[in-house]
């Protein structure tokens, strides 16, 4: 084989290496990503339908939200029109702390979060499915991720009377931490001690 040859052996080469290469980077741009944008944004749709279709009466949930200075949770009382079914108001309550505080209490969760699911089963325990970026805004460390979650537990329980304990599931499975500390690994049942009382 004649050195042009060789280099003409090598050009091609290259050229089919970099051909397949972008065939797989176009086929995922048009296959593989926007699928995840489209759940995403079902995600997203299913958040807004649990807070807005069928309203039930409006009533005054309670909200508890972490104060890291006191280690303990606060109290915040919030007007919500119920959903008809426990596991979209199970969703309401979660979005609810999305929102964040309206009286300057820390924010649990970005603004911006979804709740991935909810289930509710038959003897009380509710499952509560967030993305693996839940706590991306939330100071990290035992204590804090503590009260993260007895946040989130103590004000689905008491606002849904038939929800007894709470099981967290990140992105779809089972984790055995929430941020690397906090255990995740069984359900959560309701904790008043962590509750702030009034003076």
């Amino acid at each position: 084989m004649t050195r042009r040859a060789k280099i003409l052996l090598v050009i091609l080469l290259l050229l089919l290496g970099g051909g397949s290469a972008y065939l797989r980077t176009l086929g995922r741009r048009i296959f593989i990503e926007p699928a995840q944008h489209a759940e995403e944004a079902a995600r997203a749709k299913l958040s807004e339908f649990a807070l807005q279709s069928k309203p039930g009466p409006g009533q005054t949930a309670t909200l508890y939200f972490p104060s890291l200075e006191e280690g303990k949770l606060i109290p915040e009382a919030r007007s919500v029109n119920w959903a008809e079914a426990d596991v979209d108001r199970v969703r309401q309550v979660v979005l609810a702390l999305a929102e964040g505080s309206r009286q300057g209490g820390i924010h649990i969760f970005p603004p911006s979060m979804t709740v991935r699911g909810v289930f509710l089963t038959a003897e009380g325990t509710a499952y509560v499915d967030l993305p693996g970026d839940a706590l991306k805004e939330f100071p990290s460390g035992i204590q804090t991720e503590t009260l993260a979650i007895y946040s989130i537990v103590d004000s689905i329980t008491v606002n849904i009377p038939s929800v007894k304990r709470v099981q967290f599931l990140i992105q779809g499975q089972q984790a055995e931490t929430l941020d690397g500390h906090a255990d995740l690994t069984a359900a959560f049942a309701p904790d008043p001690s962590r509750i702030k009382s009034n003076p």
